[in-house]
């Protein structure tokens, strides 16, 4: 039987890089469970909340987009609305050229690597330089992010010393300290050479238009000091209504990205600079982008719009510690991309309708998440919209389930396959006539069963 593109990525990741990968997701992971549970009492409930709010917001979008419009433009920005991922980069390309910008610093920002805007404006003679350590180093390196918080999971720090060595960045040294240094002086100067910050939004705030931005290394106040024009490219699902439903939601983003009480810098934007500020912005740009957020919303994965990109779910779930982020073959891996990406891939849903399939579907991503997105549900109705679709790739790896059918539906039939079952407890896996049922036992060996029977208990019971 044919093995489904991630088991076929999986088999050929590197042992370290596999390695790497299982004991950082999980050593977060962990931390992220003891420092909810041992500062909420209940933060399931809080989970519920969160996501109770960006359930809202996602319901409500055609009240509120046009509300924080007006927010924004009070406070002096200047809102665009982008439909596609080409016409949010043409949106930038058009503010740049207006202002003879040839270069741009960039703060970490998951729809930019959606939009792929990084290669369009190179494509345009424009630098855009990524300033997020992590991404500086995918760019260098002509990678790709495999972790929506970490993109850099997937390297060890050898490898980011031969990169730095290569780029003129230093002799090789692997010291992280080292390391960070080096970056931190090149990019110094080009912060302060930019004409144009490009930045992301963690969220948007409907009621004071401000955006916030959470980082750990400070690189986004770098990136808004010097330039004068500040860009802010913005998914149309990340406004939160009130800033008090920020208490909700910043809480549970840091603990659930990085296992941090609140990440280091926590910036709330109003609009460009004021009269009486030194510093700042003169020109503050928010575009919205859509590129396919419109459809999601329209379809039954709606809920997949509350994502606040934290990450929590690749961390806990076995298929990505396993296979790592690039085996998902999209910006967005791990269980949301498995939903996220197919859904945004809209007229080009075959070429990721395997995605879904990249689950075990044990819950742990539903049970992790800070808005309580049902992963699980998403991926088995978006497995029946490639089978129903008749995607090619919704199919691969998976046996027929006809005769499975037929058997469970015939209670006679029913009862010989569970004689059947238990002959096979008896007989060595090797001579199990069957390939693919062979393949499964060699994988899943139970330990020896103890205890009684379920039908000899039921039928006893009845007799009493």
């Amino acid at each position: 039987m044919a093995k489904q593109l991630i088991d076929q990525a999986a088999a050929t990741l590197p042992a370290d890089k596999r390695v790497s990968v299982y004991q950082s997701t999980k050593a977060t992971h962990e931390k992220r469970t003891k420092l909810l549970f041992d500062q909420f009492n209940d933060p399931d409930l809080l989970r519920q909340r969160a996501g109770e709010i960006k359930q809202h917001v996602i319901e409500n979008l055609d009240t509120l987009l046009p509300a924080v419009e007006a927010k924004l433009k009070a406070n002096g920005a200047q809102v665009h609305w982008a439909s596609t991922g080409e016409a949010a980069c043409e949106a930038v390309l058009r503010i740049m050229q207006a202002h003879g910008a040839k270069k741009m610093v960039k703060a970490k920002t998951m729809v930019s690597e959606e939009i792929e805007l990084a290669h369009y404006l190179e494509k345009h003679g424009i630098e855009a330089l990524e300033t997020d350590l992590g991404e500086f180093i995918v760019q260098i390196d002509k990678d790709h992010p495999s972790h929506i918080v970490r993109p850099i999971i997937h390297k060890n720090r050898r490898e980011i010393a031969t990169s730095f060595e290569r780029e003129g960045l230093g002799a090789y040294n692997d010291d992280p300290e080292t390391i960070t240094r080096r970056a931190r002086q090149f990019l110094r100067h080009k912060y302060l050479e930019a004409d144009v910050g490009l930045t992301g939004a963690n969220f948007v705030s409907v009621e004071s238009g401000r955006i916030v931005l959470v980082t750990n290394e400070g690189n986004s106040r770098f990136s808004l000091a010097a330039p004068k024009v500040h860009i802010a490219l913005v998914g149309i699902e990340k406004l939160v209504p009130r800033d008090r439903d920020l208490g909700v939601l910043l809480n549970l983003l840091a603990r659930s990205a990085t296992a941090q009480q609140l990440t280091v810098y926590t910036e709330f934007i109003s609009g460009p600079k004021g009269a009486t500020q030194p510093d700042g912005p003169e020109e503050m740009h928010v575009i919205f982008v859509d590129n396919g957020r419109t459809e999601v919303l329209a379809s039954d994965c709606r809920e997949i719009l509350r994502c606040i990109r934290c990450g929590a779910c690749l961390n806990v779930c076995p298929v990505y510690r396993q296979a790592s982020g690039h085996a998902y073959r999209s910006v967005y891996p791990g269980p949301v991309g498995a939903v996220l990406s197919p859904l945004l891939a809209g007229k080009k849903f075959p070429e990721l309708a395997d995605l879904p399939k990249a689950s075990s579907l044990c819950g742990a991503c539903n049970e992790v998440c800070p808005v309580n997105i049902p992963i699980p549900d998403l991926l088995l109705r978006l497995r029946e919209k490639g089978k129903r679709e008749g995607a090619p790739l919704a199919s691969v790896g998976t046996p027929p389930m006809g005769a499975w059918a037929l058997m469970a539906s015939q209670p006679t039939a029913w009862k010989a396959a569970l004689f059947g079952g238990k002959a096979l407890n008896y007989l060595p896996t090797k001579l199990i006539p069957v390939p693919a049922l062979r393949a499964w036992e060699e994988k899943r060996a139970l330990p020896a069963w103890r205890g009684g029977e379920f039908r000899k208990w039921m039928k006893q019971r009845r007799k009493s």
